[in-house]
Parts: C-alpha cells; sequence; structure tokens
C-alpha cells in the first residue's frame, strides 16, 4: 500500500511552488523488528516530520511532543522536562535516538535541551511495546530519527538569536556502496528565572551535540554500519523550600547548576542470505549518561546490549513477502555508580509474526526476558490494521503487556533509603481500538482512538520502613488509564491546512486518587499559510491544558488542581533564495503566566529570529 499525502508548500521550505502540490512516499514506523508502513500498523503512532519542524518554528524535542495526542509534557523549570503517555509514569516510556536507548543504567530519560536541529522525525507509537524494545517501553517508544542525508553531496547549516542564540551544521555524501553523515549543534539559551523571584538570576541552558554516522556495503549481501552521538549540557535551576507555605514560596532562586554528559553509539552488521529471504542483523549498542551538581563528584550510569535479528519470508524475499517470521536475540547489562556493586543483567529471545492479507494487515509477537537479579517477565503483542474497500476508512487495533523493571535505588537502596531485592517489575497492560477515517477525497483525515490500560505490581516508596525493614514494595491493586485520543489534519486550499489533536484522560492510582500530571483534557490546534507564491510561510499553534492535578510540596502537602491554561506560538520563513531561508518565531505570544507543576512559573513570551541555508 501507497500513502499519498497532498500538502501545502508550507510543510515543504525553499520555494515549492504554491501550483504544484507535493506528493510524499509512504510514512515508513521503525516499529518491530522491520519497518513498516504506518497504513499498516495495528498501533496507534505520531509521525512528526522534518518538515513540520520548521514550519512551525519547533527548536527542542519536548515541545515537538506537546501536539501529540496521548502524551502530557510537564516541565519543573527548563532543565527537567517528563513525557508521559496514555497517564503512564514517565519511568514506562522509552526514548531511543537513531535506535539506541538515549538514557543509560536504569534511569529516565528526562528531556532538557535536547535539539530538533538536525532531526529527520519523530515515532510516537503509544500502548505496551516491551516485546520489541525491552523494559520501560511498558507505556510507549518516543523514536527520534537523524538526518543521514541523502545521494551525493549535501551541506547545511542555521543560526538564530532571541534569548541566547543557537546554531546548527550538518554534512552527507553518500555513493553507491553507502554514505557519511556528520551533524553539529550548539544552543546558549539564557532561559528565564521559573522561581519567578523579583530581580532572581535566569536559569539557561549551554548544550552541544555532534554525531557521526556511516554506512558501507562491503558485498552484495553485506553490509556494516555505525552512529555515534555525544552531547555536552550545563543548565542552571533554582532549590526548593519544604518550609514554604504557598506555591510562590516553594521555588527559591539559587545559583545551582549542573553538568551533564552523554553518549550513544551503536555498530551493526546486516547480511542477506537464501537469495534475499533471509535477513540478519548484528549490532551492539551502549549508552552512557554522567551528571554532577555544583561541581560535586559525577553520578555515571552505562547500559550495553547485543542484539540478533533474523527476518525470513514465509512466501519470497522479505521485500516482497506478504508474510515473515523474526526471531530477536538479546544480551543487555546495565550498570550505575550508585549501586557500584551491583549489575542488572538480562537475556531475552522474542518471536514476531507479519502477515498481510488483502487490506488486513496482522502483526504479533512474543517475548521472554530472563532476569538475574529479579523476576523474569513474558510479553506479548498483537495488532490489527484493516482498510475497509472503497470507503475510505482503516479500522486499527491493538492488545499487549509491557514491563519496568526496578530500578538501582528500588532494588538496593541509597541515600538512606533501604531497598528491595525481592520486587517484581511492574507490569502494562492494555488495549486500543481506532478508526481513521480519509475525507474529502484524500484532503482531509482523522483518527479517532479508544485506548484502556492497566498497571499492576506498581513499585512505591515508603517514607517509613516496612515490617521486612525496606522502603520499596510492589502496591496490591491496579492503577487504571481510560481515554480517547483524537488526531485531525485538512488540506483547506492549496495554501492553507489545519490539524489538530484532542486527548481525554483518566487515571487513577489504586486507592482512586487522581494519578498527578497527567492533564484530563489536552486540546491542540495549528494552522499553516503559504503566501508569496510559495516563499513565504506563517504557521500557528494553540494547545489549551485542563484538570491536571499535582501534589503540593508545601503548606497542607496535599494534591490540588492546578488553573487550565492556553498558549499560542507562532512561526514564519521566507525563502530568500532556493538555498537560504529567513526564519522567526516567537513562543508564548499572548505571555501567559501557567503552570505543569505546583510552584514553577513557565516562560513569558519569547522571540527568536535567524537564518537557515543549504547547498
Amino acid at each position: 500500500m501507497r500513502l499519498a499525502v497532498l500538502l501545502s508548500t508550507a510543510l515543504v521550505p525553499f520555494s515549492v511552488t504554491a501550483e504544484e502540490p507535493y506528493l510524499l512516499d509512504e510514512i515508513v514506523l521503525s516499529a518491530g523488528f522491520l519497518p513498516i508502513e504506518a497504513q499498516s500498523y495495528g498501533r496507534a503512532n505520531t509521525v512528526i516530520t522534518a518538515d513540520e519542524i520548521a514550519a512551525r518554528g519547533i527548536r527542542t524535542v519536548q515541545d515537538a511532543l506537546r501536539s501529540v495526542p496521548g502524551v502530557a509534557v510537564s516541565s519543573t523549570g527548563t532543565s527537567y522536562t517528563q513525557v508521559r503517555i496514555r497517564g503512564a509514569e514517565a519511568n514506562n516510556v522509552l526514548v531511543l535516538i537513531d535506535g539506541v536507548r538515549a538514557a543509560a543504567g536504569d534511569s529516565e530519560y528526562i528531556l532538557t535541551g535536547l535539539e530538533t536541529a538536525n532531526i529527520e522525525r519523530i515515532e510516537v507509537l503509544r500502548g505496551p511495546q516491551s516485546v520489541f524494545w525491552g523494559s520501560d517501553a511498558a507505556a510507549g517508544v518516543i523514536n527520534i530519527i537523524t538526518k543521514q542525508g541523502g545521494m551525493g553531496q549535501q551541506a547545511a547549516g542555521s543560526i538564530e538569536f532571541g534569548n541566547g542564540w543557537a546554531a546548527s551544521a550538518r554534512a552527507s555524501t553518500r555513493g553507491e556502496y553507502g554514505g557519511l553523515s556528520f551533524t553539529a549543534s550548539t544552543r546558549d539559551d539564557n532561559g528565564y528565572d521559573y522561581s519567578n523571584t523579583p530581580g532572581g538570576e535566569s536559569d539557561g541552558i549551554r548544550r552541544h551535540t555532534l554525531t557521526l554516522a556511516g554506512d558501507h556495503r562491503v558485498s552484495e549481501d553485506v553490509r556494516l554500519g555505525f552512529s555515534l552521538r555525544g552531547s555536552r549540557e550545563r543548565y542552571d535551576y533554582d532549590a526548593t523550600s519544604w518550609t514554604a507555605a504557598t506555591a510562590d514560596e516553594y521555588v527559591v532562586d539559587s545559583s545551582d547548576f549542573a553538568n551533564r554528559r552523554e553518549f550513544g553509539g551503536q555498530i551493526y552488521a546486516e547480511m542477506e542470505t537464501l537469495d534475499g529471504r533471509l535477513l540478519h542483523r548484528l549490532s551492539y549498542d551502549q549508552s552512557r549518561f554522567q551528571i554532577s551538581r555544583n561541581d560535586g563528584p559525577w553520578s555515571r550510569a552505562r547500559s550495553d546490549a547485543w542484539k540478533y535479528r533474523g527476518i525470513y519470508g514465509l512466501d519470497g524475499v522479505v521485500a516482497e513477502a506478504r508474510q515473515t517470521l523474526a526471531l530477536g536475540l538479546e544480551r543487555q547489562r546495565d550498570e550505575n555508580s550508585i549501586a557500584t556493586e551491583q549489575r542488572r543483567r538480562s537475556n531475552a529471545i522474542a518471536l514476531e509474526y507479519r502477515g498481510s492479507f488483502d487490506g488486513l494487515e496482522v502483526q504479533a509477537g512474543l517475548r521472554h526476558d530472563a532476569n538475574d537479579v529479579f523476576q523474569s517477565a513474558t510479553t506479548w503483542s498483537a495488532g490489527l490494521s484493516y482498510q475497509i474497500p472503497d470507503h475510505g476508512l482503516r479500522l486499527h487495533a491493538s492488545a499487549g503487556t509491557g514491563v519496568v523493571n526496578p530500578s538501582y535505588f528500588e532494588l538496593f537502596g541509597g541515600w538512606g533509603a533501604v531497598g528491595n531485592p525481592n520486587l517484581r517489575p511492574e507490569e502494562n497492560r492494555g488495549f486500543d481500538l481506532g478508526v481513521e477515517a480519509t475525507l474529502l477525497d484524500g484532503l482531509g483525515v482523522i483518527d479517532v482512538t479508544y485506548f484502556h490500560e492497566n498497571l499492576e505490581n506498581e513499585i512505591t516508596y515508603s517514607g517509613i520502613p516496612l515490617a521486612d525493614g525496606t522502603n520499596y514494595f510492589n502496591q496490591d491493586g491496579t492503577s487504571t488509564r481510560r481515554g480517547v485520543e483524537i488526531a485531525g489534519r485538512m488540506q483547506v486550499s492549496d495554501v492553507l491546512s489545519f490539524g489538530g489533536s484532542y486527548t481525554y484522560l483518566r487515571a487513577k492510582n489504586p486507592d482512586g486518587s487522581v494519578e498527578i500530571r497527567r492533564p484530563r483534557h489536552e486540546f491542540g490546534l495549528n494552522a499553516e499559510y503559504l503566501f508569496a507564491e510559495g516563499r513565504g510561510t506563517l504557521a500557528g499553534d494553540l494547545r489549551h491544558v485542563s484538570g491536571n492535578w499535582d501534589t503540593q510540596w508545601f503548606g497542607a502537602n496535599q494534591t490540588a488542581e492546578l488553573p487550565s491554561y492556553t498558549v499560542v506560538n507562532i512561526a514564519a520563513g521566507y525563502d530568500l533564495s532556493d538555498r537560504a531561508r529567513l526564519t522567526g518565531r516567537v513562543t508564548n505570544l499572548f505571555d501567559k503566566d501557567y503552570y505543569d507543576a505546583w510552584g514553577y512559573v513557565s516562560q513569558g513570551r519569547t522571540a527568536w529570529a535567524g537564518i537557515e541555508a543549504r547547498w
């Protein structure tokens, strides 16, 4: 199946004329053990493309995710942003960069200044994904794909100024037998004082990132490749007061800062055998993370993984087969300076079947993880996608389970807490049902999905030691998450298009209390307009959030509902030539005061202007 989408050239900058529709190839997801067309995938998903990121003036990954249905993004200042999918905890969401875990050790990935400068697309897969990605993918996966470059030699760069400055550059070369790409980006954002103290200092972020990737076909059937990514960051943050009586007193202006280092890399080999009917892929992944606060000692974490994938075409070569069977083998190890004498190791085996039957697409998977220091786990996944002939409707459904392994703190303790080595992995069970409708001869599309998920064995901290002397335990009962996700897009004319999303969520703890930092309602609307015969673009985003609760870690220490808010951002661009483009953007256009968490004021109106070039 091939997905043809007519888009306004507001999504395709650098002088594409308004009279020429832009035809996209099928959208392909890096889901499961083999890439798959989005229209064939049974699970709910969203793809944010580089063109959309550019048109809307989005500069960080966390801001790109704010408009995705089913995704809640909450920030406690610029340096600490968490992402939750379908009401799950943030550590139930696995973040990947080019297929490699962004976080190391047992930690969730905290988003700070992760930039979009050299990103090709962001894939958001909602629902349990542990069959394919292992632990931490219990609620979903965010896979960030960087730009690798096309055939020939390419280069591009950008620079912008506003509340600080940012610059990026990339270069690539690709020929018949392979290619090489290099990217660099730096951002020095002055930030703002999120303690909202009169005369308080701004809390900024300075981040530098380098990536290098390449591949080479050494023979007709064998290809070798690698990818490397390194980042260094320094960010400022404010202190908190446990004696505060109000939200305004809780966050206190201070000169605290932290240094953060990240590394992620992969080397791989791919081979075709049986004349293309059997594909092999062997890879080694490594992730490292280090952080030091106020020039104190460094905390370190590391993850290593060996992975094998074998994919067999049951009825022909894999590239053309209507049915495939895949085998996955993994050996993983991680470590953390919190528990230097301990390691977590696991071996996993997984199977995936895919079948295509005249409009019906089937995906099914099963995985077993044998863990060395806590209980082993078995997970499963199933997805269906059915295109109803001649009606412009596609039905999709999925179900499955996912797990989150106990962390080092939870298992072994630290900083005064006593760990519990008998903890069981958390398990998420869920399903979703959806329908996608194509409207007005392909000019519009809308997708509505209902989801239902239950989390069991949720690991919880007890301030008072339990009967066995530990501070951590698996909760009895079930944490429930129910909701609806709606996403749509409409091409009104050659020069005007609209998009929108809405999420309704009810997330509760086993005792019936509301889960914090998971809004009941999130509504987003965006518009893109093309002018000056396609040389200029104007885009706007509106986001409304209500029904969001958070714990007030001050005064009576209670959970209370945050005020609802609406934020508007705008962005514009103009092509000076086929190779140079002026850009501008304003975030929080109406200078709205709002909170994602009690006491942490969000940034006011901020303007940026820049220039992009390619050759």
